[in-house]
């Protein structure tokens, strides 16, 4: 059994992660902030530490604990924001990261799992995207994940600390077993927002464009299911436990959805024909985007299991009629 510090383990994703970590016979600690998560999401049998990654000395008291690998989950995520006050991430996201390497550093914690994201490629060149494809983001925060990255294979050569970054796009659904189901706090992605507006808390769902050139008009992505990226972030502990090298691999289904399939499944699985409302198309969106996982499957053994549609629509719509 290894200790394994999840920072940011108290939010959407680091809860599932959390969950699978213990399911795989580790000890979960949880390091956060609380910031945009909840002590609630806090899963059953992990130890909580309360504490700020921009405070070097909150984190490096958590790599005291006897960690033998850190799971890195914890950034301010909104791109829209990112452009407006670049600051701000650039002190929670690339300082933090910082800080957290040195704190690995200090005290000889030689494994990272990081939670990057697929926003690093920028606008896709060809589809599906794969690892090898130009990394030139679009927005501020995406230039802060592939920032880290840069950082985290420095800190490899220098400090012999091994990393996994894991690129992925649009998380989605809830613990398949209904154990994970607090919510998210003021949700920006899509499907949140389609439960509130399910759930009576939002008149309307109001979607960006209508006309793209896609087969129903609306632009396509790649979402994968919570639970998947949850094991994900596992078996890359694995990878680095054994190989003992650093890899750089999608989580991802392969495959892409529609705007307009969720809105339909959601409409279909909740049985409310609730109101959409057609607005202009958003600045620096892309008509498509999803990326292959052939080399997480390669190197990882690793496959989506719960990233159809109908699991995706049915957990998240359970996780939200239970609140």
């Amino acid at each position: 059994m290894s200790n394994i510090l999840i920072v940011g383990g108290a939010g959407y994703i680091g809860s599932h992660v959390a969950k699978a970590i213990i399911g795989a016979g580790h000890k979960a600690v949880i390091f956060d902030n609380l910031l945009t998560s909840s002590k609630e999401n806090v899963v059953s049998g992990a130890d909580f530490i309360f504490g700020d990654l921009r405070n070097p000395s909150d984190i490096d008291g958590a790599m005291k604990q006897d960690i033998d690998a850190v799971i890195h989950l914890a950034a301010l995520k909104a791109a829209g924001e990112s452009m407006i006050a670049p600051e701000k991430y650039s002190v929670n996201n690339i300082s933090g990261a910082i800080n957290l390497l040195n704190a690995m550093a200090g005290n000889n914690v030689k494994k990272i799992i990081f939670s990057s994201s697929a926003v690093v490629y920028g606008d896709p060149q060809y589809l599906p995207v794969d690892e090898k494809h130009p990394t030139e983001p679009i927005n501020y925060y995406g230039f802060t994940k592939l920032e880290i990255e840069r950082l985290a294979r420095w800190y490899s050569q220098l400090k012999d600390i091994r990393f996994a970054a894991l690129r992925y796009s649009n998380a989605v659904g809830y613990d398949h077993e209904g154990d994970v189901k607090n919510l998210e706090r003021d949700p920006q992605n899509l499907l949140p927002i389609v439960m509130e507006v399910i759930c009576g808390q939002r008149p309307l769902l109001q979607i960006f464009g209508d006309d793209y050139d896609t087969p129903d008009g609306t632009c396509i992505r790649d979402y994968i299911h919570v639970d998947d990226l949850a094991s994900g972030h596992v078996k890359a502990l694995e990878y680095l436990t054994k190989e003992n090298k650093d890899i750089t691999v999608n989580l991802s289904t392969g495959r892409g959805l529609s705007v307009k399939e969720i809105i339909d499944e959601a409409k279909k699985q909740s049985g409310i024909d609730f109101k959409v409302e057609i607005g202009p198309r958003r600045p620096g969106d892309s008509t498509e985007f999803y990326a292959d996982n052939h080399l997480a499957k390669e190197l990882l053994d690793w496959e989506p299991h719960y990233s159809d549609i109908e699991t995706i629509i049915k957990t998240t719509l359970r996780a939200y009629q239970s609140q």
